[in-house]
């Protein structure tokens, strides 16, 4: 049942091309909604980055009608539909699989590919927030599982048996938490139970998954308070026992809040996983090793460090090791002397290195430079970069 009063909808916010491709899908007389998160988001007020599509269309009836669109996925088909620099996922509704279809084995069905009706397709879905579709032509909004409700109420709910949804995809574990912070809800509390007994679940999940939650945890306004409700309820020492020993001491925990909040003042570009990554190693190092200058040889050496990075941070090895290369070059920012006595050709090669741009925003978070000395190296990138803004890597940001 549709509450009385229903949230405001921004309606400004939903992008033209997503419209259009409803629209399009609507005319060939498919039933065509927006779902999930952008749905949520428009209804809470924020403005939604991405929007996905579910219709009853089938992947190749949407590929044929929409321009543009690539059917992906195998066990999970989807359509990709591409806009310039922007994509969008449509998906055809789903239902689960029966008992007997199991037993069965449907040949007919090729993987996860069970297609449904849209109240089907709702009771799949995670939480109720994400559950809710809108018609954007119609302006209407269909809700078969309360959503409408828990968003008015702030609060996160799961679809169904919380400790059963949470032991088939453990991820959602880490998804609750971070939503609940990003959203400011309230986590039901039959599931904020399930979510403590199933933390060990979270030991199975797939490490790419993972590396995407870590990266929207970190992008999230005030990500150490996330962080510390992982500490409160025995997430952290399930897989990141490292940063849970962190948060064991409170003077540790401490430090690792301070410079993880400076990320914004540093300017770090959220949008980059490089320099995002980074910013948490170099509050995670801070809180272990202290704020007083490094002995870096003794550091790079420390076998608990090493550990670290290979057991809980090696889906992040890319990122790191830039971010050991910005540690190297931040102790030469630091060696003004030398550096000025260099020709202009090895001034200029120290300058355009790949982990310059980090080295100076990690500098940033951790006020290690002199006003003076910060003062002096942007008149180093104004000479020999023309002023360029300073980039952490040249790698493609991660969405």
């Amino acid at each position: 049942m549709m509450p009385q009063k229903r949230p405001q909808l921004h309606e400004d916010w939903i992008d033209s091309y997503a419209l259009r491709i409803v629209r399009n899908l609507q005319d060939a007389g498919f039933e065509t909604y927006l779902v999930g998160g952008c749905v949520r988001d428009l209804l809470v007020g924020i403005h939604p980055k991405d929007f996905d599509i579910a219709t009853s269309a089938l992947p190749n009836q949407v590929r044929k009608k929409v321009p543009n669109a690539y059917v992906i996925g195998r066990r999970f088909k989807l359509v990709l539909v591409k806009r310039g620099d922007h994509q969008f996922e449509v998906a055809t509704f789903r239902r689960n699989v029966t008992a007997e279809e199991i037993s069965t084995g449907d040949d007919s069905v090729e993987g996860d590919n069970y297609f449904g009706t849209s109240e089907e397709d709702a009771q799949r879905r995670d939480f109720t927030c994400n559950a809710v579709f809108y018609d954007p032509v119609q302006h209407k909004l269909i809700d078969h599982c309360g959503g409408l409700q828990d968003i008015q109420d702030r609060v996160l709910r799961m679809i169904g048996d919380p400790k059963g949804r949470l032991i088939e995809d453990p991820i959602r574990i880490l998804r609750a938490i971070r939503l609940s912070h990003k959203l400011h809800f309230s986590i039901e509390s039959s599931m904020r139970a399930a979510i403590a007994e199933c933390s060990p679940e979270l030991k199975k999940s797939v490490l790419p998954r993972r590396r995407e939650e870590w990266l929207k945890f970190l992008r999230l306004k005030e990500p150490h308070l996330a962080f510390m409700e992982l500490f409160d309820l025995h997430i952290l020492e399930q897989i990141l026992p490292g940063l849970n020993s962190v948060f064991m001491d409170p003077h540790q925990m401490e430090i690792f809040e301070i410079h993880l909040a400076r990320m914004n003042s540093a300017g770090i570009n959220k949008d980059d996983s490089t320099e995002l990554f980074a910013a948490f190693m170099m509050a995670f190092m801070k809180a272990k090793y202290g704020e007083e200058p490094w002995n870096h040889d003794e550091i790079l050496n420390d076998p608990k460090l090493a550990y670290f990075m290979r057991e809980e941070m090696g889906i992040f090895k890319q990122e790191g090791a830039i971010f050991f290369k910005a540690l190297h070059i931040m102790q030469g920012l630091h060696r003004i002397e030398n550096y000025s006595r260099k020709g202009e050709r090895r001034q200029m090669a120290f300058v355009h290195n790949e982990g310059f741009g980090l080295a100076m925003k990690l500098a940033f978070m951790d006020y290690s430079l002199s006003a003076s000395q910060m003062h002096y190296w942007l008149q180093q990138v104004e000479k020999y970069r023309g002023g360029m803004p300073v980039k952490a890597s040249s790698e493609e940001s991660h969405h």
